[in-house]
């Protein structure tokens, strides 16, 4: 009788473990391949809650970081331009979004409580939209609507290769040497205690 029972509890193990690793599979395929973007809010923000997507920090598989091109310029929500060059020397935190897209909506809430959690003196952080142009209106409901503190900007003019995604969200993080020491593309947690813990290490090396 025990082994009966001893059975019947390690096939539901086993089931309960198995339906995970698929899932977690599934899910992986659709943020990899862009196709998260069909998966509805309330499911992401459940699925961000496993661990599943917090930051890992992807850094160069070559083992040299490549160097980032500061040679662009961009505009605030308020129509200043800047130039990108300004943030040599800092640690900067670079997202690409749109209000369009369903996985950038999805981190931008875990992006904010980071934003709040460091020193934006030393880590700069930049929240770039690749809206149209003409929804700028659109880019600015959405930051008031959400009530986002952390700044966020449009292209002045053309965008240098590097930031030429096939998709998004990308984020880089780009170290005060002007190395990208990190690249993260789809939907991301970046408010884990380790991930804050790396922006701070780059800063101070």
């Amino acid at each position: 009788m025990e082994k009966v029972f001893n059975s019947k509890t390690a096939l539901k193990v086993w089931n309960y473990v198995r339906s995970w690793v698929i899932f977690i599979a599934l899910f992986l395929v659709l943020r990899y391949t862009g196709m998260l973007a069909g998966i509805s809010y309330v499911t992401g923000r459940a699925i961000m809650r496993t661990g599943v997507m917090d930051a890992h920090h992807k850094e160069s598989t070559t083992g040299v970081a490549k160097k980032f091109n500061y040679n662009f310029n961009i505009r605030d929500l308020n129509g200043e331009i800047i130039r990108v060059n300004e943030f040599k020397g800092k640690t900067v935190f670079l997202n690409l979004w749109a209000t369009w897209c369903g996985p950038c909506r999805l981190e931008m809430p875990s992006i904010e409580r980071l934003y709040q959690q460091v020193d934006d003196e030393k880590i700069v952080f930049i929240m770039l939209s690749v809206d149209r142009p003409q929804d700028l209106n659109k880019v600015k409901s959405y930051i008031s609507e959400k009530e986002f503190t952390f700044p966020v900007f449009t292209p002045a003019d053309f965008l240098p290769a590097q930031l030429q995604v096939k998709s998004i969200p990308t984020t880089f993080i780009i170290g005060p040497d002007g190395r990208i020491v990190s690249t993260e593309m789809g939907a991301t947690n970046f408010d884990t205690s380790e991930f804050r813990e790396f922006l701070e290490q780059i800063q101070a090396e």
